[in-house]
């Protein structure tokens, strides 16, 4: 065993004990031990910017997305999945720790441009994958990583066997590169010169041809492929549909800048969601084919909410706010099997838990002296009733809150609200007075829970955003 898991403690449930579980909270304890001929594998797919309502299965009405609803149809639809944050590296840190994203100095930031080759996921610290890894699993990330550059650190040094990806935040989908504009004026920002080619083979960068959903969908088969006799974890993070608004069709037109602020429609969206959901599709075929369907959890999320062409209404704010529209995200988990067909929860989860649920799934260790911030939800996808739990998230820009459901406790700067979610999910009306108690212990709760992470990096003025938006030149202060 690897020096750095010496010392980890048994987590889960393995075996009988896992059908023993299953059988008193759901029934089908018979049809789950029958299913596990070996460890479960698992297939997380991670979106990138995508709304809590982006699913025709949570309600999205102008395109269709079959494959990624067949998950709900044959699993468990979560009412209230969140991400641990509103941007998209802090979450992946909350995702691969287990751990509040605050913690680390790489989760204190806003999403883009804070992964550095000096500021990273460190290497020396357990992850998912390694996690997984140590108790006997092949990993791949195929996708997106978004938490530091090589050499210091990379996928391959945090666990995974394999990459094929994106290293920074977004890339075109056609030309596998991002334009520099944090520094170049946008007339510059297509200009060869100041690109950087972003798709690595492991440690290796590679030039390959074709549409870069589809390239991971590609990828994430033949690893499934490789490895159908052996437990497997597959982390599929797709950029779609993050900017830059690229089709299939589209090969990367003229644009003043990659975050794309002169293209772009809902239209144009639905394509790039769909062609995902195409993938998705691929991926369940294939799984059908090799008969690895019933010893397979997938789970699909987002990291974040959505962005300019998502759906959030009638939630409120979008990515990088804490309002719910920034953190709430489609969340769906299935096992057939072992989770009962079209069931629906209401437990709260967010990104972080899924790394002690995956643990116990499969048996694995996992170190005491950094125990998950996430909770088992096992228990959950089995049939258990959600259990209560305080959460919390803290931005740049002074921005925190606390969800005990239905209460809700949010800062900005000075101002302050209490929200009930399950009267007002648009989180217009203030509570803060009509139920002083609530306020006064969510309020506390934030306070001391906070004063023991990191704080926050300086966030972007809300002026570089405004600055791109009205496509003018770009200059960090």
């Amino acid at each position: 065993m690897n020096d750095r898991f010496e010392g980890f403690s048994r987590r889960g449930l393995l075996g009988t004990g896992i059908s023993a579980a299953v059988t008193a909270s759901t029934g089908f304890g018979s049809a789950f031990a029958a299913s596990q001929r070996r460890k479960p594998n698992f297939i997380f797919i991670l979106a990138d910017d995508m709304g809590a309502f982006d699913l025709s299965c949570y309600g999205r009405t102008d395109y269709t997305t079959p494959h990624i609803d067949s998950l709900a149809q044959e699993g468990m639809k979560f009412n209230f999945g969140y991400a641990n944050s509103s941007s998209c590296a802090p979450t992946r840190v909350a995702l691969f720790s287990g751990r509040y994203q605050n913690r680390l100095p790489i989760g204190t930031g806003e999403g883009g441009g804070y992964p550095s080759a000096t500021l990273g996921y460190p290497a020396s610290l357990p992850s998912l994958a390694s996690v997984l890894k140590s108790a006997g699993y092949r990993t791949a990330l195929v996708g997106k990583w978004d938490l530091g550059e090589l050499p210091g650190f990379g996928p391959n040094k945090s666990g995974y066997d394999e990459f094929f990806g994106l290293m920074g935040g977004g890339i075109s989908y056609s030309t596998h590169d991002l334009g520099k504009f944090w520094t170049h004026a946008p007339d510059k920002a297509t200009d060869p010169d100041g690109r950087d080619p972003d798709l690595y083979e492991n440690e290796r960068p590679v030039d390959v041809e074709g549409y870069a959903t589809d390239l991971f969908t590609d990828r994430a088969c033949d690893f499934i492929k490789r490895n159908a006799r052996q437990p497997f974890l597959l982390s599929l993070h797709y950029n779609a549909p993050h900017w830059p608004w690229e089709t299939r069709s589209d090969r990367g037109l003229p644009r003043m800048s990659d975050a794309h602020f002169d293209g772009g429609s809902p239209a144009i969206y639905g394509e790039m969601v769909r062609a995902m959901d195409d993938g998705v599709g691929r991926v369940l075929a294939l799984l059908r084919r090799l008969d690895l369907s019933r010893d397979t959890v997938i789970v699909f999320t987002s990291d974040n909410g959505g962005e300019r062409f998502s759906k959030m209404w009638p939630l409120r704010g979008a990515k990088g706010d804490l309002w719910e529209g920034g953190t709430r995200v489609p969340l769906l988990v299935s096992w057939p099997g072992a989770i009962k067909r079209g069931s629906r929860s209401n437990q709260v989860a967010m990104s972080m838990d899924f790394l002690p649920t995956f643990a116990s799934l499969a048996g694995a260790f996992t170190n005491p002296t950094l125990p998950s911030d996430g909770i088992d939800l096992s228990p959950q996808l089995f049939g258990a009733k959600p259990v209560d739990r305080v959460v919390y998230w803290k931005t740049p820009g002074e921005m925190l809150s606390a969800l005990a459901y239905p209460w809700k406790y949010l800062k900005i700067e000075k101002r302050e609200f209490l929200y009930n979610l399950a009267e007002d999910e648009t989180e217009h009306a203030n509570y803060k007075r009509r139920n002083a108690a609530m306020f006064a212990d969510l309020k506390a709760k934030a306070e001391v829970f906070f004063s023991s992470m990191l704080e926050s990096m300086r966030g972007l003025p809300p002026a570089v955003l405004q600055s791109l938006e009205a496509l003018d030149p770009v200059k960090l202060p």
